[in-house]
């Protein structure tokens, strides 16, 4: 066990259940097939870091998957928002002896290891590390010690997400890394030529 954990938030990709406002541009098919890119794309992004790794599945857990056993712990999501269920993971977490963790979803394209390093190190320094989304709300989260207020009264997936979280961090030190863009919708993929072969 190191004493770094991070966390990889995924929807269990079923059609129809994966990417569903970029579905209403490109269909179920497409969105699902996209949807499977990009967890591949996590899964390339967080195999070899140097950190323990746990994948929490929205629906159900699965065995034989891209998720490798050896590598990734696997748990369910709990709990009847995101934000709850977030916060049940930071908590287990903290429970088991990790000193920092941090939570990354799994639709973003341009994450890459060195986003994730980064984020660890400046915790020497910070209190929180955030990952700021393009959308408004954020691609990372990290923290050494449990900021349940963050996790309470938001309206996920919309654009205050990320300043009514800063708002709560009022009194402690956030670092936040480069914007980036998660894949939520077709404008996040129309001219990003990684995605032109499903266009």
């Amino acid at each position: 066990m190191t004493k770094n954990l991070l966390l990889i938030f995924t929807r269990n990709p079923e059609l129809g259940k994966a990417k569903t406002r970029l579905a209403k541009t490109v269909g179920d098919e497409t969105a699902l097939d996209i949807y499977k890119f990009l967890l591949d794309k996590t899964k390339e992004v967080t195999t070899n870091l140097p950190c323990d790794k746990a994948v929490y599945y929205s629906v159900k857990v699965r065995e034989n998957d891209i998720w490798n056993n050896d590598v990734f712990k696997k748990h369910q999501q709990e709990g009847e928002d995101l934000g709850i269920r977030m916060l049940n993971a930071f908590k287990d977490g903290f429970e088991a002896g990790y000193e920092k963790i941090m939570i990354v979803g799994s639709d973003l394209y341009d994450l890459t290891p060195n986003h994730i390093n980064d984020a660890f190190s400046k915790l020497d320094t910070n209190d929180v590390v955030i990952g700021p989304a393009e959308d408004g709300g954020y691609y990372l989260l990290g923290m050494k010690n449990l900021q349940s207020a963050i996790f309470k009264n938001k309206k996920w997936g919309t654009a205050t997400v990320r300043k009514d979280t800063l708002k709560d961090l009022h009194k402690v030190s956030v670092h936040l890394l480069e914007e980036l863009n998660d894949v939520d919708v077709f404008d996040d993929i129309k001219n990003h030529k990684a995605f032109q072969h499903f266009l």
